[in-house]
């Protein structure tokens, strides 16, 4: 790409533009909640001996110091900016693809439900592959302080007592978690968008300013992240446990944390995180997008769309 040349829309430039800022939006606001995510962690595996966000607080700062509440942070921002990389720069490559081929077909409804659902889905599995090694070892350090200081030392350790399998034996709950969690997230803030255009500030995308875009994708970013926390609360539960080996399979994990717990274990935590960071997210994200001459995120391609029910407002 030339100097002062705009990118274009699915290019791939495009897709590379959109790569890069998933990767720098999800790594530094996954690295500035490191605190939250170790006390989220240590609330799931020990929830007699943490009960609560304040009291949990002071425990770890008690007993970790001021730097053991950082404990995972490398994994954080390494871990999550691959995923965000993924995650974001697959679902702009999916949607532009399934948009097109269910365009033109007259026999499917409610088309870009479908389409907000099998995008997400698709890149959220890639973004797993890529995350699940980082995250096998975040957890691991944050819970377990003889287990290792960080990313340089857990990645061997951990290779070395358990091999291959270690680094993925939490793959298939972290897509219980995150896929659904990618699903909700992603729909919520695609409809989210299409209802502040058509119904508050009655104006379509490209007739709003930057500072308007950014404002519906903070708001729409925030209803997608809260909604997403809940629906994906079990599984995280279920992530932590089998990575502390508290349980050696999702039924037994299931089994030792109850069925209610499941739901309500770590939840208010997960909001607190969750909510902001998803708003940054996007905020970061749409930020990096708009400052490159291309529209905010939210709804599909115009210029192959035959039927009006896809069309974004």
């Amino acid at each position: 790409m030339k100097n002062g040349e705009r990118v274009e829309e699915f290019t791939a430039g495009y897709y590379g533009l959109c790569a890069a800022a998933g990767m720098l939006s999800a790594g530094a606001t996954h690295l500035a909640i490191t605190p939250l995510d170790v006390l989220k962690v240590n609330m799931q595996v020990n929830p007699v001996k943490y009960k609560g966000i304040m009291s949990g607080f002071s425990i770890l700062c008690r007993e970790e110091g001021a730097r053991g509440v950082w404990k995972g942070w490398s994994s954080k921002l390494l871990g999550y900016g691959v995923q965000g990389g993924c995650k974001f720069g697959l679902y702009e490559y999916f949607k532009n693809i399934y948009g097109d081929l269910l365009a033109a077909d007259r026999r499917s409804s409610n088309k870009k439900g479908l389409v907000f659902f099998m995008s997400s889905a698709s890149a959220q599995i890639f973004a797993d592959v890529a995350l699940c090694p980082f995250e096998a070892v975040k957890v691991r350090v944050q819970t377990d302080s003889t287990f290792a200081k960080g990313l340089s030392s857990g990645f061997p350790k951990l290779y070395a007592n358990e091999g291959f399998y270690g680094f993925y034996k939490g793959l298939l709950p972290l897509w219980g978690r995150n896929l659904p969690f990618s699903m909700i997230m992603f729909t919520t803030f695609e409809h989210s968008v299409e209802v502040m255009h058509r119904k508050i500030i009655k104006r379509k995308r490209e007739d709003c300013s930057r500072a308007q875009q950014l404002t519906v994708t903070c708001l729409a970013g925030y209803a997608a992240g809260a909604v997403g926390t809940v629906i994906s609360n079990p599984a995280d539960n279920i992530v932590s446990s089998l990575y502390n080996k508290k349980a050696a399979t999702i039924m037994q994990a299931v089994k030792n944390i109850g069925v209610r717990n499941l739901f309500t274990r770590s939840l208010p935590v997960r909001i607190a995180i969750v909510g902001p960071v998803v708003t940054l997210q996007w905020f970061l994200y749409d930020s990096i997008k708009v400052f490159n001459g291309l529209p905010a995120s939210g709804g599909l391609r115009r210029h192959i769309l035959k039927d009006a029910e896809l069309v974004t407002p």
